[in-house]
């Protein structure tokens, strides 16, 4: 893989002069109370540090991986009162004392996923993280309101587990009235569930958490990978705390200027775009799987597969809402396309299993309510449901995939019970060093213009966009392009003269493990 701006001399950080160095906004007038509160926090967790110990059976680590607790307020602004346990992993440096920097933070996105799981996600993935694994302790946490860490809830996990769900596209004026009181219904479900801290299970706070972690690690400054969700917690973590940033990689980067409710509808125009270039590739290999010699005639195949579902839901539990969900997650990753067309594929032959199989619920309850609770706590939301449903509608006549389906996961928003504010104004201030911000061109999940925003916004920052890949999470590829940019960035600070180009990874090919 070669990058058109060249491989060119880099520079460290510590390097860089006033006409690149990030412009510094008005300074505030005094400390907030939540500024106050987080510096007490930290200094409280600093004196404390963190006890690490053998994990907890029950929280399936692995043996080289030690776990300990943090405590934090759960309402910054009154840190003398209530507080909560934040679960914490560490997967040690495998390199030389000489080769050691101290911890890097993970975050794998979500919102609700755990950074405990991407410690080890990292941690194994040798290929492509054995330089930085030499040199760093992986830091994970289970952010607040997810996992180990006061984990909030919305509605019976067995509930939330029964499959098939309806139908999210809607067929009739009672369908909509269905899914509006459904929403009402796990809205009031997550107060009642979840009690007082569920305003604060928002990204501000979590980034307010993350400081006080690093001063129980003793850390003076952050080291930080975030992915997905990850990238917008650590630009709003880089905003609240520029001069705790050591070093920032962010890889596939949320839209910091239309949280929340624009960017959904944005990832809807991309999924259908990933999408179709899913239908074209089947259709390449239609002598293997037998879906359509074209992309609109494997569409149609799609659609008759739905309709199939809607009558007679698979295996008894596999309904419209579950194949929905199982092709969108899908276009994630190249590494899915061959086993989901395969299942396909057998499904239409008669043989059903594996699809049904593949399609059964993934998300437990939390990490379904702590996704929901950041969504809807983080910006504000349209009050109005006609105009969720005649946006949905506008946009299932040219994205059909996940119109509908975004719109369902969404829509408890519309009548949250909950306070919040407005979003963090995400950019550069006093002190913040060059971030290294890594974008896949087609990511459905994650779109292109993310990436350019964030880039305007973070002032000194450096691009590797890697050209024509659609696949979400660029740094977890074998993509030498990338990869040794990411590596000589955490390890020694650097970043290219100039933003930068990558080539893709080769598409998956039957017959052969492939894709990611």
């Amino acid at each position: 893989m070669t990058a058109t701006a060249g491989w060119a001399a880099p520079h460290s950080s510590a390097d860089r002069h006033a006409p690149s160095a990030p412009a510094a906004l008005a300074a505030p007038t005094g400390p907030t109370a939540e500024e106050r509160g987080v510096a007490l926090a930290a200094q409280r967790a600093g004196e404390k540090g963190i006890d690490w110990k053998a994990c907890p059976q029950e929280w399936s680590q692995p043996r080289d991986v030690r776990c300990g607790t943090v405590t934090v307020p759960v309402d910054y602004a009154e840190p003398g009162g209530d507080t909560i346990d934040l679960a914490v992993n560490r997967f040690p440096s495998q390199g030389t004392e000489e080769q050691r920097q101290g911890s890097l933070f993970l975050n794998p996105g979500g919102p609700g996923g755990s950074g405990m799981a991407a410690v080890m996600t990292v941690g194994r993935n040798w290929a492509v993280w054995k330089n930085v694994i030499a040199a760093y302790d992986l830091v994970g946490f289970d952010p607040r309101g997810v996992g180990h860490s006061a984990p909030v809830s919305c509605v019976d996990p067995q509930q939330h587990a029964r499959a098939p769900k309806p139908d999210p596209v809607p067929r009739t004026e009672a369908d909509r009235q269905r899914a509006h009181e459904s929403a009402r219904a796990y809205a009031r479900g997550c107060r009642a569930r979840s009690g007082a801290h569920l305003p604060h299970v928002n990204t501000p706070d979590t980034a307010r958490d993350m400081d006080v972690i690093r001063a129980a690690l003793g850390e003076k400054k952050l080291s930080y990978l975030g992915m997905s969700y990850g990238t917008y917690l650590g630009a709003v973590y880089g905003t609240l705390f520029p001069r705790h940033v050591r070093r920032m990689a962010l890889d596939s980067v949320v839209n910091p200027s239309n949280v929340w409710y624009e960017n959904h509808r944005t990832q809807v125009r991309a999924f259908e775009r990933r999408f179709g270039e899913w239908l074209e590739w089947i259709a390449r290999h239609d002598d293997t799987f037998h879906l359509g010699s074209t992309a609109a005639g494997v569409r149609e195949r799609w659609e008759k597969l739905l309709a199939e579902s809607r009558r007679e839901p698979l295996g008894g539990r596999v309904g419209p809402y579950e194949l929905t969900e199982l092709f969108m997650m899908t276009m994630y990753s190249n590494s899915a396309w061959v086993p989901r067309a395969t299942a396909w594929s057998e499904y239409e032959a008669g043989r059903p299993q594996s699809l049904v199989e593949a399609a059964r619920p993934t998300m437990e309850e939390n990490g379904t309510a702590a996704y929901t609770a950041v969504n809807c706590n983080d910006a504000p939301w349209p009050k109005d449901l006609a105009r969720w449903d005649r946006d949905a509608e506008r946009l299932h006549e040219r994205a059909p995939l996940v119109a509908w389906f975004s719109q369902r996961m969404s829509l408890p928003c519309a009548s949250w019970p909950e306070k919040h504010g407005g979003p963090v104004d995400v950019r550069t201030r006093e002190g913040l060093p060059p971030v290294l911000i890594v974008q896949n061109e087609g990511d459905a999940a994650t779109p292109l213009e993310g990436a350019t925003e964030l880039h305007r916004r973070f002032e000194g920052s450096r691009v590797i966009t890697v050209q024509g890949e659609g696949q979400h999470i660029a740094t977890q590829l074998v993509n030498p392009c990338v990869n040794r940019r990411v590596d000589a960035y955490l390890l020694h600070g650097t970043v290219d003269d100039a933003d930068v180009t990558c080539d893709r990874v080769a598409p998956p090919e039957p017959g052969r493990a492939g894709g990611a």
